[in-house]
């Protein structure tokens, strides 16, 4: 498995701050090219976690190097399913991915690795055994809006994303009636930056990294949490 390793940096932001931001950067990068009319698109994750919750645990628990797996779809919509595994190795970040038709998803959100058994790909594989000795399964509906923009000096990826919600009682993710609560605050805004080597400096001063108050900001620990504290899972 050939995996690229890049830096990732995310922080909490309000809408002011969004704002200021979103303006200085307007000139300094471009917009993604799978954006919508309006610059985002949404997406929905299905996060999985062992009988033992190990990816919350080792989050909540400050482990330097984990991983995480997930469903990913995009704008509410079937056509592109990803498995994904996201790896953390020390201050770095990878993901490793594979496509899944409609039919096999369904099959793993309900629990049914059998599908995967005859998998030549490496990461389904892996996911097989996961779900099958670690008793690994879907845990929670991470939902929200991304604004990306892109920078292909130093490879930069800047994104805002926005109305964090999280689905109540279900795991069903193509569910296009499925109730999402909001998971946070809907003032703040989780900015994220991913760059290979080096951020540009122009990019740097238009969004005052150090200015800004650097969080761990793991989206699926805030749905987990709010799950948690609305009463709606045991951990």
């Amino acid at each position: 498995m050939n995996l690229k390793y890049r830096n990732e940096l995310k922080y909490f932001i309000n809408q002011h701050q969004y704002h200021i931001i979103r303006q200085r950067l307007k000139n300094l990068v471009q917009q993604d090219e799978h954006v919508g009319s309006n610059g985002e698109y949404s997406i929905r994750s299905l996060y999985f976690d062992d009988i033992n919750n190990k990816a919350l645990h080792e989050k909540l628990g400050g482990v330097r190097d984990r991983s995480k797996y997930r469903i990913r779809i995009y704008n509410k919509d079937d056509k592109i399913i990803h498995f994904e595994k996201k790896i953390k190795f020390r201050d770095y970040i990878a993901k490793d991915k594979e496509p899944l038709t409609r039919e096999v998803a369904d099959e793993l959100i309900a629990g049914n690795y059998e599908v995967l058994c005859d998998s030549d790909k490496p990461l389904l594989k892996e996911l097989c055994n996961e779900m099958k000795v670690n008793l690994l399964r879907p845990r929670v509906i991470v939902d929200y809006v991304r604004e990306p923009y892109v920078c292909a000096n130093g490879n930069v990826r800047i994104t805002f994303d926005k109305e964090l919600r999280t689905g109540l009682h279900s795991v069903n993710m193509f569910d296009k009636n499925l109730h999402c609560v909001s998971a946070i605050d809907n003032n703040l805004i989780i900015l994220e930056v991913k760059y290979d080597e080096y951020i540009p400096e122009y990019i740097r001063i238009a969004l005052q990294i150090e200015g800004l108050n650097k969080q761990s900001a793991s989206k699926y620990v805030i749905c987990r949490k709010y799950l948690k504290t609305n009463s709606w899972e045991d951990y």
